[in-house]
């Protein structure tokens, strides 16, 4: 709700003629925080403008800068694409639960993936005993039709399918009532990763029109893609921003808090994540995407890996994306293209 006002008050010709303004904008928790040092306020909109007004006036609120229109069109595209993400993951979820009423073996024992097209189908057109019952090369045919010809491989067709029976017969039996019940609901659960597919796709097209307009040299990182590319662009905004990679850090939430006290000091510290959830967010599966295809990262993600006897894959994911904020920092104040060090 706040942007309509930021910027009718920005571009308000009379306002700014007659005023010396200066506009902040201020995260909601810091106001939340700051009041709680008064211990009797109510609740209505005088004292919360009050409340604002005198944060404000306490100091140290640095004056916020709103992302120009140009990076201001790829966030809301690279926003609702994360949106999508969540909503693939919490459908699939809610899938695999329901896989598992219909056919209790099929995840563990199935010799092909949940979410290929040749499951749904066969998930939503088939029961236990059908799958027992019907002959091979039927089963084949079927399954041809609905992976476009790729299913199997070098494994041979006959095979896949003789596992996949045997996992039907080792699963669990539902009345047929029920089992009829489960196979509506799973097929539109199906429909539903269907459309956030296609709309993630699409998104995804529009995304890299609108990449193209923006000038930066990210993307000649091996390993981060024009989608990493487009969070990360467009999250951070102008560059020029930050001073430095640790207020870049800061601002992703990439910093550790400290717990200390006399002479002693805690190894383990959380995250402060206080920052910018999608940019953390995007310089996360980043990293995630680096410690696979770039060597440079690759060789330090399993440094730190092997640094820790617990929450070594998250630990190390998240100090190769915080090295991996130097870098970003780095191309882009500097417009320089990415080259491996030897």
């Amino acid at each position: 709700f706040w942007e309509h006002c930021y910027r009718l008050i920005k571009n308000h010709e009379q306002l700014n003629s007659n005023f010396k303004l200066q506009l902040y904008t201020v995260n909601p928790k810091v106001v939340s925080n700051f009041k709680k040092a008064y211990t009797d306020l109510p609740k209505n909109d005088n004292v919360d403008a009050w409340v604002i007004a005198d944060r404000i006036r306490f100091g140290r609120v640095e004056n916020s800068s709103s992302p120009e229109a140009l990076y201001r069109a790829l966030r809301q595209i690279t926003r609702h694409k994360f949106k999508l993400a969540q909503h693939i993951k919490a459908e699939k979820a809610r899938a695999l639960n329901l896989v598992f009423l219909k056919f209790s073996d099929f995840t563990k024992k199935s010799p092909f993936g949940t979410f290929t097209k040749a499951s749904m189908a066969l998930l939503e057109n088939y029961t236990l005993r059908e799958i027992v019952n019907t002959d091979i090369h039927e089963l084949a045919e079927f399954l041809h039709q609905n992976s476009n010809n790729r299913l199997g491989g070098s494994t041979p067709i006959e095979k896949i399918i003789t596992a996949l029976k045997k996992a039907a017969r080792n699963s669990y039996r539902l009345k047929p009532e029920i089992d009829q019940a489960i196979t509506q609901t799973l097929s539109m659960t199906f429909d539903n990763i269907r459309f956030y597919q296609s709309q993630n796709k699409r998104l995804k097209r529009v995304l890299k029109r609108q990449l193209k307009a923006i000038p930066q040299t990210l993307i000649t990182v091996d390993g981060i893609g024009p989608v990493l590319t487009a969070g990360i662009i467009s999250e951070i905004g102008d560059i020029n921003r930050f001073d430095k990679e640790t207020n870049l850090a800061s601002y992703a939430g990439l910093t550790w808090t400290e717990h200390q006290s006399g002479s002693f000091t805690a190894e383990e510290t959380h995250l402060t994540k206080k920052g910018n959830k999608y940019l953390r967010y995007y310089l996360v599966e980043a990293a995630n995407s680096l410690r696979v295809h770039n060597d440079r990262y690759k060789s330090y993600y399993y440094k730190k890996y092997n640094e820790v006897p617990k929450h070594k894959h998250k630990r190390a994911l998240v100090l190769t994306a915080r090295k991996f904020v130097r870098l970003v920092f780095a191309l882009l104040s500097k417009g320089e293209i990415y080259q491996p060090r030897r």
